[in-house]
Parts: C-alpha cells; sequence; structure tokens
C-alpha cells in the first residue's frame, strides 16, 4: 500500500460525548481511540495534514451537543492538536459527512491538491462511512483503517438488532466491495506511511 507524502489524515467526531454509554449502548473495538492515536503522532510526526472533524448535532439532549462537554474532543485528540508539522484543519458539521461541514473539506483538499485521505474516528457505520461514501464518489482515494474506529450497536426496523461488531463488518464488506474505500489496518497504514 502506497501513502502519499501529502495523504490527509481524517479524524473524525471523536469526542467525549462518545463515552456516556447510557446513551449511546455497547460500543465494540476498545483498541480503536490507541489505533487513533497512532495514526495522529504518525501524521504530525512525517508533517501530513491532519483534519479534526467535530459533530456539532442540532438535536437537544445529545451529548454532541454545542455547548455541552461532551462535544468537545477527547483528551488525547485535544493534546495532539496543533502539534503537527503540517497544515491542520477543523470542520464542524452537523450532518453524517465531513464533506457537508465548514469550512468546505473539498474546497481545502483541492487547493491542497490532496487526493489521498485517510479516515478514522467514530461512528464505523455512521459518520466514518458516510465521509468515506462522498470521499469515493469524490474521486478521492480513500483508506480506512477499521480498528481505528468504532460503533455501538443499533436497532432499526422490524425490531432487527445488529451488534457494533456486525456493522463495523457491514461497513466494511460495503466501503471495500462497493469500491468506496481500501479498508485496511492501522499497522498497514503506520507502516506505509514511514
Amino acid at each position: 500500500m502506497d501513502i502519499a507524502e501529502n495523504a490527509a489524515l481524517v479524524v473524525v467526531d471523536v469526542q467525549k460525548g462518545f463515552e456516556e454509554s447510557d446513551f449511546w449502548g455497547t460500543r465494540n473495538n476498545p483498541g480503536a481511540d490507541d489505533n487513533i492515536a497512532a495514526l495522529i503522532d504518525a501524521w504530525q510526526s512525517a508533517g501530513r495534514p491532519v483534519v479534526f472533524v467535530r459533530h456539532d448535532s442540532v438535536k437537544a439532549g445529545s451529548p454532541l451537543r454545542e455547548g455541552y462537554e461532551g462535544n468537545g474532543f477527547k483528551e488525547y485528540v485535544e493534546q495532539r492538536r496543533g502539534k503537527g508539522g503540517g497544515a491542520e484543519l477543523l470542520v464542524t458539521k452537523s450532518v453524517n459527512s465531513a464533506f457537508l461541514g465548514a469550512p468546505d473539506l473539498g474546497a481545502w483538499l483541492r487547493a491542497a491538491g490532496i487526493r489521498q485521505l485517510v479516515l478514522a474516528g467514530i461512528q464505523t457505520n455512521m459518520c466514518v462511512e458516510t465521509t468515506a461514501r462522498m470521499g469515493g464518489n469524490l474521486g478521492y482515494e480513500v483508506v480506512v483503517p477499521l480498528d481505528a474506529t468504532y460503533t455501538f450497536d443499533l436497532e432499526g426496523p422490524f425490531g432487527w438488532r445488529q451488534s457494533a461488531d456486525e456493522l463495523a463488518r457491514a461497513s466494511a464488506v460495503s466501503l471495500h466491495g462497493g469500491g468506496f474505500a481500501r479498508v485496511v489496518t492501522t499497522q498497514d497504514v503506520v507502516a506505509a506511511a514511514k
């Protein structure tokens, strides 16, 4: 796998509010935070660009709503912001895709000549997957280290319920099999980025 010198790491919604298990339920992949931190460290030490995305929920009672402590980034992310040698961008959004936030992520990437994105963060099957799908549709080469994402159990129509692991696997199959993104491991990405 090749990681471009100017590949952007897009860190999606790694916010304190996702620690509120009473609201979200059971999560998967307890090692995701360590993997996200490793990716940020690798990108910053190489001087590559990093995009931090924050979800500003407009839903009353959401742990991610503006003005609530849960809206802030998790400590390990906040401690790393502004520490890299490369360009850095903060994108805020209220929908699932980082491409529909402010400032305009696509315009920033185009202006910098960036064509490859590495996506990590929360939730695998929501904002990470939606951003990956849009990125793929917009012609970016998208890489998703699956073990640097996590999600939660979810109930859908007809009483159907999927575990977080099942949802993550379904996202990986859809993204990789559907040609939206290449799904890999954090170890693969970090090794290729050196």
